[in-house]
């Protein structure tokens, strides 16, 4: 791997991060002054302003030729999501979800996991399903529009407080948030051309798939901005926008950044057999485990979020072993089945349990 490749690698993840920020900043600017409410700026334009890097990596990826990496990218963000962002936000405070379309979004994210897994298994993803994905994306959007209209006014001030225009409407304003949005479109496909070449490379250069690198270091680097506002949702005591950056991110990143990836490319989007046999499987996986973790109170403890890091360090550690065919995982393998996760699924009803007591007395 040369410099020029670890530099553009470097280069274009920080375009892409910024220009994420540049855009959600001025579209959520142009949203308010247009008189969109707070609360469905924060459920619609910014959970698609988080999502956009990935939908810039998955459309140059795909165009470029490389499926691996645009599949990689959209399950490895939403399982980085959930046991990475969740866990670290939920690790710095515990995460009360009173938000009623939260509570909703958890059934519907592990719904359409598993019917992005079902259009998989046949090994590709048909520019027909991605019309599909998107039509969904159309009627969930339209969904939480009319669904925020029964929210809590606490839920209400937390996103008025974060998503609000602190500034009056002006011409210079609205030409600067107008600029803010074109600017930042530019610098995600311009950031996304150049990670995704120099994910090529240095995949090459490792001598592990390209759906590896999707999968971690790409997954990772793209959802970097729902990093950001999560964690510091959950400093600023905003847990509601937290969980709902997540839980929301992950619905857009397969109606809409899957989707319209299989409509750009004419043929759709292939799914090799390792993604459809684990990657996927586990995407379901986590969906699935974080719906018992709403269902206790409506709250994320601090010991659940280190539950979901340890999830994610044990994930990409057999990402990686298994990549590198390392003696090891063989061994690491027996300590997850037989320790591990026996013992996590025995906590997790224990808490059910608990819960369904304390409910029951109440």
């Amino acid at each position: 791997m040369t410099f020029l490749t670890g530099f553009l690698f470097i280069a274009g993840l920080a375009l892409l991060i910024l220009g994420a920020e540049w855009l959600v900043r001025g579209a959520s600017r142009i949203a308010a002054w247009a008189g969109i409410s707070p609360l469905v700026i924060g459920l619609t334009v910014v959970a698609f302003g988080t999502s956009a890097p990935e939908l810039a990596i998955n459309v140059q990826s795909a165009l470029a030729g490389q499926p691996d990496i645009a599949i990689g990218n959209v399950v490895g963000s939403n399982i980085a999501n959930v046991l990475l962002i969740l866990g670290l936000s939920a690790a710095i405070s515990p995460l009360m979800v009173q938000q009623q379309v939260v509570r909703q979004d958890v059934p519907i994210m592990i719904g359409v996991s598993i019917v992005t897994f079902l259009f998989a298994l046949n090994g590709l993803i048909s520019t027909f399903e991605g019309f599909l994905l998107f039509g969904a994306l159309i009627f969930y959007t339209w969904f939480l529009i009319r669904q925020s209209r029964t929210e809590s006014k606490e839920v209400e001030l937390e996103y008025e407080q974060e998503f609000a225009p602190h500034e009056r409407k002006s011409v210079l304003g609205w030409v600067v948030n107008l600029s803010l949005v074109v600017l930042g479109l530019g610098l995600l496909i311009l950031g996304a051309r150049w990670m995704v070449d120099s994910a090529v490379e240095v995949a090459k250069w490792l001598g592990v798939d390209e759906l590896v690198i999707g999968l971690t270091v790409v997954a990772v680097g793209t959802s970097l901005p729902e990093l950001a506002t999560s964690v510091m949702a959950a400093i600023k005591g905003e847990r509601d926008i937290a969980v709902g950056n997540v839980v929301g991110s992950n619905i857009f990143n397969l109606l809409s950044v899957l989707g319209l990836s299989a409509i750009i490319v004419p043929v759709g989007i292939p799914v090799s057999e390792a993604a459809i046999r684990f990657d996927l499987p586990v995407m379901i996986a986590v969906a699935l485990t974080s719906f018992p973790i709403f269902f206790t109170g409506g709250q994320i403890y601090r010991w659940e979020g280190f539950l979901f890091l340890g999830y994610y360090v044990a994930y990409t550690a057999y990402l990686i072993l298994n990549a590198t065919h390392h003696n090891a995982l063989p061994v690491f393998n027996n300590v997850m089945a037989w320790f591990v996760l026996p013992l996590t699924g025995l906590t997790l009803v224990i808490s059910l349990w608990y819960e369904f007591r304390v409910r029951r007395r109440a």
